[in-house]
């Protein structure tokens, strides 16, 4: 048992995050080895959590990160602008030939039976040349900050941004914030520097100064160097393997108040089943299972996030906070690109049962 989640109730900030802004290229259902045009979004593991909260929660939230002076970084920072989201941006000159960038994603949607494929061009990237000292935190959380967040993606990109992140939650929890942390574990990031292990290094020590975890069992075994239980689950919509973990994770790191995750059964790139649990105070709680049409499953996952944080920050019980986010996540399934389209009013309807009838 812990000694619970104890939000301050007001602030300048409702939520702030630190990660790199990246724009993913789009092309559709179509693979980019026969593309002709792509649609742009803005994303960040990171950033879609604030900019969900700003745009569909309504709440004050801001993303501290690098920007490029360049027509990519113009494009990207108009999004974060049309996003309801403030920035604190540290600067970075483009010299027209080779950078620094803002990262390129690139990713199909697949369809059916062909999955999505995500690969990348993060070459001489911005966010991977942030460091401790880039930000000035009293500035940020001068007018009160309730929520800090950061994830594994942004750990991830170099040997400072592991070290940015634990500066900037020992500077929140100062100020009294909750501090939240998304695993996000990615092989292809991390193998570029390190790999595994020093993922486990780095990510442990960030995790020292986190009061909520999100992250599924792959997370933890992969980000954390949690050994899984070695009876398996029998399906990927049982959660007995995650909650099986988290005594593990909470013996540890004794600070975590909470840990939950997403549950995914994915039948086709089209067709998936979703859920979502939590464990928060030692109790655990368990979302419904709805069968998905998934448009674009990008941003799922942090869609989840920031229903869940929104429930936590606006004194829902942990159950309802679960629902919402299972709830937005869901919603977030339907809509190209990866920040949201909903509105509070349209996943509040889903969590306590809404249904896809014709709204009219």
């Amino acid at each position: 048992m812990t000694n619970g989640l104890v939000i301050p109730p007001q602030g300048g900030l409702d939520f702030a995050s630190i990660g790199a802004l990246v724009h993913r290229l789009d092309p559709g259902i179509v693979p980019f080895r026969k593309a002709t045009h792509c649609q742009i979004h803005v994303s960040g593991g990171e950033f879609n959590v604030a900019a969900n909260l700003a745009d569909c929660f309504r709440m004050n939230t801001a993303i501290v990160t690098a920007m490029v002076d360049y027509p990519i970084g113009d494009l990207i920072a108009e999004r974060v602008r049309a996003m309801g989201v403030r920035p604190f941006y540290k600067r970075f000159q483009h010299n027209g030939v080779n950078g620094p960038n803002m990262a390129t994603v690139y990713s199909d949607r697949g369809f059916g039976a062909r999955a999505p494929v995500v690969f990348y061009n993060r070459c001489n990237e911005a966010g991977a040349l942030l460091e401790p000292g880039d930000f000035d935190w009293g500035d940020i959380f001068g007018g009160g900050i309730r929520w800090f967040h950061s994830g594994g993606i942004f750990a991830s990109l170099s040997e400072t941004t592991g070290e940015l992140i634990i500066e900037g939650m020992k500077a929140a929890r100062a100020a009294g914030a909750i501090t939240s942390f998304d695993l996000n574990f990615r092989e292809k990031l991390w193998a570029i520097w390190g790999g595994q292990q020093k993922a486990v290094q780095i990510v442990r020590r960030i995790v020292e100064n986190v009061d909520v975890l999100i992250g599924n069992e792959e997370d933890l075994q992969k980000g954390l160097g949690i050994p899984g239980p070695e009876v398996a689950a029998k399906s990927w919509l049982d959660p007995s393997v995650f909650f099986g973990m988290i005594d593990q994770v909470v013996a540890r790191h004794p600070n975590v108040k909470a840990v939950a995750t997403t549950l995914r059964e994915v039948h086709s790139t089209s067709r998936h089943s979703w859920s979502a649990v939590a464990w928060v105070d030692g109790r655990t709680y368990q979302a419904p299972t709805a069968e998905l049409d998934v448009i674009d499953r990008v941003g799922g996952g942090d869609g989840f996030a920031s229903g869940f944080i929104y429930g936590l920050l606006t004194g829902e019980t942990a159950e309802q906070a679960v629902r919402l986010g299972w709830a937005h996540g869901a919603l977030l399934t339907t809509f190209p690109g990866d920040t949201s389209m909903a509105t509070v009013e349209q996943v509040r309807a889903f969590a306590t049962g809404g249904s896809a009838r014709i709204q009219r």
